[in-house]
């Protein structure tokens, strides 16, 4: 019975990056587990459960595995990765929030499922799925409302990822600055917290955000 889920295992992830090679099968199978602690779902339940492609979930899963060949990541290695896309600046902060998000079952790795269901909604779901997902990014403490101490966390975060280079005139209150204006849109009942349903109501009438959620929409 072992046998035949270690078989099924290599199978779906053979299926995903489409590298099952039967001439190299024997070779690989031991290989492969002793190095691998995480097999993603089959193609099927993949396919169903995000909106990507066969295609696009083969792309995206041979990326994974060439960063990640355990199966999984860590939050070390994924600030690792993800510092490689802002050189200019600090990413780490920003990449821990955003390793939080994606690690919904709070085990203290991101798997490949983790990381594409959360792909799938950031390119490919509707605009309530997306802000609901950045308004879980936001909400640090997962009380269900973001105070100013959170949104303020996350701003400076991104200030410091986009570093100097990019804003060089850039005042050092400028983050407090861009949460205020932020929470006297947000706020709507003046209580020192966003809900999830003022979050969303602002952000739907904010032409800005809106448009930069569209440019999701061809990603991949």
């Amino acid at each position: 019975m072992k046998a035949k889920n270690r078989d099924q295992s290599l199978s779906d992830s053979r299926e995903l990056d489409g590298s099952y090679d039967q001439l190299t099968d024997s070779v690989e199978d031991d290989f492969e587990l002793s190095t691998v602690c995480h097999r993603p779902e089959s193609m099927d339940k993949l396919q169903e459960q995000t909106k990507f492609t066969k295609k696009e979930l083969q792309v995206l899963y041979r990326g994974f595995k060439n960063e990640c060949p355990s199966g999984v990541v860590n939050e070390e290695n994924f600030k690792t990765i993800y510092s490689q896309f802002f050189p200019q600046g600090d990413s780490s902060m920003y990449a821990h929030f955003l390793f939080e998000a994606f690690d919904t079952d709070k085990n203290g790795s991101v798997s490949f499922e983790d990381f594409v269901f959360g792909l799938s909604i950031i390119l490919r779901g509707t605009i309530n799925d997306r802000l609901n997902w950045a308004f879980n990014l936001y909400d640090l403490n997962k009380d269900g409302c973001i105070t100013k101490e959170e949104m303020l966390d996350i701003m400076k975060s991104i200030y410091d990822m986009m570093g100097k280079y990019t804003y060089p005139n850039m005042q050092d209150d400028a983050p407090r600055e861009h949460v205020e204006s932020f929470f006297q849109k947000m706020d709507r009942n003046k209580d020192g917290v966003v809900t999830i349903e003022e979050f969303i109501e602002s952000c739907q009438k904010d032409e800005n955000i809106m448009q930069s959620m569209a440019l999701f929409d061809n990603v991949i």
